[in-house]
C-alpha cells in the first residue's frame, strides 16, 4: 500500500511540475517573440520621442526669453545712448 501511495504521489507531483514547467517556459517564450520585442521597443521609443520634444519646447521657451530679455537690455541701451546724444537746452 505505501508502495502505490509513493508512486501516486510521485506521478501526481512530476504532472505538476511538468505543467507548471511548460507554462513558464510558453510565458517566457511569448516575451520574447519578435512582436513583443517590437511592441516594447515601439512604446520606449515613443516615451524617448514625447522626452525629445518636450525637451526642444522646454528649450525653445527658454531661447525665446532668453532673447527678449536680450532684447529688453537693448532697447535699454538705446534709449540711454539717445537721451544723452541729445543735446540740452540750457535751462533760463
Amino acid at each position: 500500500m505505501r508502495r502505490i501511495f509513493w508512486l501516486a504521489f510521485g506521478l501526481g507531483a512530476g504532472a505538476v511540475a511538468g505543467v507548471a514547467a511548460t507554462r513558464w517556459t510558453r510565458k517566457q517564450a511569448n516575451r520574447v517573440a519578435p512582436a513583443s520585442i517590437a511592441r516594447e521597443a515601439k512604446g520606449g521609443l515613443l516615451e524617448f520621442s514625447k522626452l525629445v520634444s518636450e525637451s526642444l519646447e522646454e528649450g525653445k521657451r527658454a531661447m525665446a526669453a532668453a532673447e527678449d530679455d536680450s532684447r529688453d537690455r537693448l532697447d535699454a541701451a538705446r534709449r540711454g545712448r539717445q537721451s544723452r546724444d541729445v543735446p540740452r537746452l540750457p535751462a533760463d
